[in-house]
């Protein structure tokens, strides 16, 4: 009797960012030859480049890691167990709420150090590290060799190999100029930030001015200094805000813009800013640019004929204010993955395009719909004022409205006022108008005592 073995399947993906990676060590695990093409080595991965944003994840994002069996972080890096909003127009200081969540945390994991990490697992795992820049053209080839193929950047023109989905992307535009910058100097106990809730540095802290734009502190692990500290600010487009952010070239300069934005827009946070360091080990600790938040087909083909599929930001990109590109990339690749391992035909058009599908249907076009709501777009502008007026009134929805940023799908059904009352009453057990009308407008918010800064500069 002549025994007979079947050959591994074979995958590549191209693109050793965090999503990237992720799948690929999911694929080698599952059974997979696997292939990863990164145009930077894995030294450069790590210390030559900024992370890309903050990459904020919640409980569904870091279930879907658990289910490839990697580390989610929670034992090394601070834990957000809430977010505090604050909402400030014409002059006047509107609405303030402390939402907790509920049954779940939020945790900020430098990009570089997970991506860096997982990297050396998946090549002490057999895995095939090839650094290369990967064209249209070099493509063609890798994907014939293949079974599987998941491109995971947009970098050498490969984001072109998948069209936009023009019925699914609202703008035709990047909605706001991004400006990011990660800092030491804060502890994250109770005395931090206690101005905005209880649980101090246990938040994060989203701030809205509404001519001008929105800003965000939330606790990170960064990469070379472990627990720190990140901003993310987000600026309209023509605002003075805007200016700023455009003025940043290092991550002292970046680092100085934001603490005048503070002094002269969100002085309510401004001593906790004031304690605030730049990290030296990282010149690349800051970041500025803009995201136009749009939908691409999932399948794409290579000059040849041959089947690619999009992963995380090639596929779907989002303004990141409602942080859910991490999280979106981690929860396809993970789909994509276990949908693969339990697959026996052909990787084709028709697979990839279900598989996009029902990740579409499953998170993506709802989160999409809480990033246009926290963006303030202008189609939901009364859902989002309801939404925002009745987490001043009633906690329990504050806490509900702040889930969204873990399961957006609980706004998959809000596409109107209607809608909102509904959930509304849905989440409090009262009517909405009952919610509502215990609305107060916040008159002039709490302003931090903490006492830090003065230490910082002495």
């Amino acid at each position: 009797m002549t025994s007979q073995t079947t050959s591994p399947r074979k995958a590549a993906v191209v693109g050793a960012g965090q999503t990237g990676v992720t799948a690929a060590l999911g694929l080698l695990d599952a059974g997979f030859d696997v292939t990863l093409y990164s145009e930077r080595d894995q030294r450069e991965l790590r210390d030559a480049v900024p992370a890309t944003g903050t990459a904020l994840i919640f409980g569904e994002a870091q279930d879907a890691e658990a289910k490839l069996g990697l580390p989610t972080y929670r034992d090394r890096a601070p834990l957000h167990t809430g977010l505090t909003v604050r909402v400030a127009g014409g002059g006047a200081e509107l609405i303030a709420f402390d939402g907790a969540f509920h049954g779940f945390v939020g945790l900020a994991v430098d990009t570089r150090l997970k991506a860096d990490e997982r990297l050396t697992v998946f090549r002490e795992r057999g895995g095939r590290f090839v650094v290369d820049t990967v064209t249209p053209e070099r493509l063609d080839p890798i994907a014939a060799e293949n079974d599987l193929t998941l491109v995971a950047t947009g970098r050498g023109g490969l984001s072109q190999l998948f069209e936009i989905d023009t019925a699914r992307t609202v703008y035709d535009a990047p909605q706001r100029t991004l400006l990011t910058v990660t800092v030491t100097g804060l502890p994250h106990d109770e005395s931090v930030f206690a101005h905005r809730s209880p649980a101090g540095g246990g938040r994060s802290l989203f701030s809205i001015v509404a001519e001008q734009g929105e800003a965000w502190w939330g606790p990170y692990l960064h990469k070379d200094v472990g627990p720190s500290w990140a901003f993310l600010g987000w600026a309209r487009p023509g605002s003075d805000w805007e200016k700023r952010f455009q003025a940043a070239d290092s991550a002292e300069s970046a680092h100085r813009i934001v603490t005048d934005l503070y002094r002269d827009y969100l002085d309510w946070d401004l001593p906790e800013v004031l304690a605030t360091k730049v990290i030296p080990e990282d010149p690349h600790s800051w970041l500025k640019g803009a995201v136009r938040p749009l939908f691409r087909r999932g399948v794409g083909h290579t000059s040849g004929g041959h089947v690619v599929a999009a992963l995380g930001d090639t596929a779907v990109a989002y303004d990141p204010i409602a942080g859910q590109g991490a999280q979106s990339g981690l929860i396809q690749a993970q789909r994509l993955v276990a949908a693969a391992a339990a697959h026996d035909g052909a990787f084709d058009d028709a697979w990839i395009t279900e598989q996009y599908e029902a990740f579409l249907s499953f998170r993506a076009e709802d989160a999409a719909k809480v990033t246009r709501l926290f963006l303030s777009d202008p189609d939901f502008a009364e859902v989002g004022g309801e939404f925002f007026s009745a987490a001043a009134a009633d906690p329990r929805f504050a806490s509900a409205l702040v889930s969204t940023l873990h399961q957006p799908q609980a706004a998959h059904s809000v596409n109107s006022v209607e809608d909102a009352h509904n959930l509304i009453a849905q989440v409090t057990g009262e009517d909405a108008a009952t919610v509502l009308g215990r609305f107060q407008p916040a008159g002039r918010f709490s302003r931090s005592e903490y006492k830090g800064h003065v230490a910082s500069e002495a």
